[in-house]
């Protein structure tokens, strides 16, 4: 069988929708030229090693941290910054959903149940305004066929 998954992230999709904010789903554009979103490791395991050399472990749950990082120019900043000048003023969390397409693996990762943890407020200004990142926190990421 052949494989046709290729390394292609031009044409990846990213939508992010915030309950009360953004009841639909937005599709973000304007990624940095290097770098469209990262996803942290996760740990799901605690080990310990006994005195007498046993290593034991246990299945743990952990948030899963996303960092999206946009051009200083992009549309979906103003998402984002409304998100955050939203959670300031009410002084609460908004909760996200949304979801990754990689058209190039053939794969859909759908996220559930996530926060807007940190956001760069303003770009860096060097000889030209440098990307933004925001980061959210996931309560999970789940994998399927695009």
């Amino acid at each position: 069988m052949a494989n046709n998954r290729t390394l292609a992230a031009a044409n990846a999709i990213v939508m992010i929708g915030v309950q009360g904010l953004y009841d639909t789903p937005r599709r973000l554009q304007g990624f940095a030229a290097d770098n469209v979103t990262t996803v942290d490791p996760v740990t799901n395991a605690e080990t310990s090693m006994g005195i007498d050399g046993r290593l034991s472990a246990g299945f743990v749950h952990n948030p899963i941290q996303q960092t999206i990082t946009l051009q200083a120019d992009s549309e979906s900043v103003d998402m984002f910054e409304f998100w955050t000048s939203s959670q300031r003023q009410r002084r609460e969390t908004y909760w996200a959903f949304g979801s990754i397409l990689l058209r190039a693996t053939g794969k859909r990762y759908v996220m559930n149940r996530g926060v807007l943890t940190a956001a760069s407020l303003i770009p860096a200004i060097n000889k030209t305004l440098q990307p933004r990142q925001f980061t959210l926190m996931w309560q999970d990421v789940t994998p399927g066929p695009a």
